[in-house]
């Protein structure tokens, strides 16, 4: 029995007997319906357009429910055709004059056979839910078109229900109302939406996949390393400020820092020039995978842009490391390992000969030290980047709307890894600052009150925090659960030959949890049972060498498959989209996108793992908080019988 204070706050939302059973009566309903679908995707890395593609379509589902609709009544091509305008249909409806009387039984056609498809679409949830996802400018009138299937025999009302599709066309407001019920389409076909991680970097607009992201209703983020680095970087933490720009730099992704975000680059560019006007910079040239479209910089200049960031970089990151120990990180101050006369970096005794010893900013006998105009520059940079109103949107949402790992559903969300020793079992790591030591789910609630404490550090102006110190950590440190490597080779990716000195060695995670036995573990470590799953991203899996995406017998799904441009040489796909409806647990596969092109996304299923019957919306989390409900409100009538909380008319 509850307590009579919650109950009497309960009373003031039923206040009779008769509201209660009604209320029961409805929630007992809702538990009936079957679970609503959930859509997976990982490491999005920017790609825009095709991540706003997959979104729009269900992942190609939208697609499949129209050929199940309509198959018989119309071919592939008008199918795909119609399937484009539910995805894009402002775009799609521009080439139609809808003043034209030609295109009235066009029109006709378009309204009902999107309805049809809203009416599939919304079999999984209540009237209630539908409406509250509608416009609500046309929420009775769609209601109205919904349901008419009620009234068929009555000849009347089917006349009333042809009239209101006339009388939308007749007062221009056709396309405006397709536009809507197609909205209405995506929202349905796509109930929630988890991203494990990595939406920013490499690709050319993450900003525009959060801006897309916003739109939606049911999103929740389990932060990746790249996620960790921007949202530390905006708390001000000068290294990963840094290490965001020339990320962005590196994949010439001009048009997100400058359109996008306001970032002024203009001082960063006339360092450069004065600093590398005669060197080529050629182990700086950039990766581009996209063109921008505002803001064209050449690949000279953005060569010199980019190494002007890097030794910045790695000058701040060579104090940060000083300054935190405990990090165990102070093998990576690596300005002080370089014989600037030889060109060289000793390592363990051992000469590595650098492909590019021009340095003019550094003292070699305090290489540390940043020059007076790089200080200037800094700050420049650095007041640019956390004064952007647009990330700070972006970050918010990104914050609020996500944590380092999500439990839904019997399933275990996270991007990364769980620290492991080398005989498989979980790693314990020492507080940064007390004797205390953390492994498993501890370690990653402890990695998640940091992060929260650089927040609140951030918003109170702290902004020189050994909190926000630790967002570096996250991104880049050995036993960080966003990493899961021993260390990150930057420096040795651009300055030597050398390929065994650019090794990044994997944490023993990825050869242990690939294992049925330790999967399991894992689930129990986080309170689940072996039914679950983990469902993991960061890692690419290399799909053309026959590399599978589901592990340990099925209990771990990793599904970065390659959404990003940059490592689809390496995966031979264009990424994974795991769903998860009320009868099947599914990864789809994706073809890379072809850019300027409508057409559905071209995915194909391998992998289906049958539930072994079907999922009810009473066996999922929201079930859960529903029974509780009925069990608070079956209180409330005890309490109102007894006379203990009065009843009021």
């Amino acid at each position: 029995m509850r307590d009579l204070d919650y109950l009497n706050l309960l009373s003031k939302q039923f206040k009779n007997s008769q509201e209660i059973n009604i209320e029961i009566a409805n929630l007992n309903a809702i538990l009936t319906l079957p679970k609503a679908t959930e859509y997976f995707f990982s490491d999005l890395h920017g790609e825009h357009e095709s991540f706003i593609h997959l979104i729009r379509s269900a992942a190609g589902v939208i697609r499949k429910k129209l050929r199940i609709l309509f198959s018989n009544e119309m071919t592939e091509e008008e199918i795909l055709e119609l399937a484009n305008l539910v995805y894009f249909p402002k775009e799609k409806l521009e080439k139609y004059d809808f003043t034209d009387r030609n295109t009235y039984e066009f029109q006709v056609a378009i309204i009902k056979k999107i309805l049809i498809l809203v009416k599939t679409l919304s079999e999984k949830y209540t009237r209630s839910k539908v409406r509250k996802a509608m416009n609500t400018k046309y929420a009775y009138l769609t209601e109205e078109l919904l349901y008419k299937d009620l009234d068929t025999q009555n000849e009347k009302k089917a006349k009333y229900y042809q009239e209101i599709i006339n009388s939308i066309i007749d007062i221009g407001l056709a396309k405006e109302y397709i536009v809507e019920l197609c909205k209405l389409a995506q929202t349905l076909a796509l109930d929630t939406l988890h991203i494990v991680g990595d939406i920013f970097d490499r690709g050319a607009r993450h900003d525009r996949i959060i801006d897309e992201l916003m739109n939606l209703k049911n999103v929740d983020i389990q932060w990746g390393n790249h996620d960790v680095e921007w949202m530390g970087a905006f708390f001000g933490n000068e290294v990963l400020i840094i290490n965001c720009l020339r990320i962005a730099i590196k994949y010439n992704c001009f048009d997100m820092l400058e359109d996008g975000y306001g970032i002024n680059l203009r001082k960063l560019s006339e360092f450069a020039s004065e600093v590398y006007g005669d060197d080529l910079c050629s182990c700086f040239m950039p990766s581009i995978l996209d063109e921008n479209e505002y803001d064209v910089v050449r690949p000279e200049m953005t060569a010199k842009m980019h190494k002007t960031l890097e030794i910045i970089q790695l000058k701040l990151e060579g104090k940060l490391l000083k300054k935190h120990p405990e990090y165990k990180m102070t093998d990576r101050i690596i300005l002080e390992k370089i014989d600037y006369e030889k060109g060289v970096l000793i390592e363990n005794g051992v000469e590595y000969k650098l492909k590019d010893n021009n340095f003019p900013t550094v003292d070699p006998k305090n290489p540390l030290e940043l020059t007076d105009a790089e200080c200037k520059l800094l700050k420049s940079l650095k007041s640019s980047f956390m004064h952007s109103k647009k990330l700070l949107e972006h970050i918010n949402y990104v914050f609020e709307k996500g944590s380092l790992y999500k439990i839904y559903n019997n399933n275990l969300l996270f991007h990364g890894i769980i620290p492991m020793t080398d005989d498989g079992e979980f790693d314990k790591i020492k507080s940064f600052n007390s004797d205390d030591f953390y492994s498993g789910m501890s370690l990653f609630d402890y990695f998640n009150s940091l992060i929260s404490k650089a927040y609140n550090d951030y918003k109170s102006n702290k902004i020189d925090s050994e909190n926000i110190d630790h967002m570096y950590y996250m991104w880049c440190g050995r036993f960080s659960p966003f990493f899961g490597k021993d260390q990150i080779k930057t420096f040795e990716r651009y300055f030597l030959d050398d390929e065994d000195m650019k090794k990044e060695y994997e944490n023993p995670y990825y050869s242990y949890a690939y294992r049925e036995e330790v999967a399991i573990k894992i689930l129990e470590e986080f309170g689940l049972n072996s039914d679950g799953h983990i469902i993991n991203g960061h890692v690419p899996v290399k799909h053309k060498d026959g590399e599978h995406p589901v592990k340990a017998n099925g209990k771990l799904f990793i599904i970065d498959g390659g959404l990003s441009k940059g490592y689809q040489k390496k995966t031979g796909i264009a990424g994974y989209t795991l769903i998860y409806d009320s009868k099947y647990l599914s990864i789809a596969v994706h073809k890379p996108y072809e850019k300027g092109k409508f057409n559905t996304p071209i995915t194909e299923e391998i992998e289906r793992v049958a539930k072994d019957e079907r999922v009810y919306v009473r066996d999922t989390d929201i079930g859960k908080s529903i029974k509780k409900q009925i069990s608070d409100l079956k209180d409330l009538l005890v309490v109102y019988r007894k006379g203990l909380i009065k009843e009021t008319n």
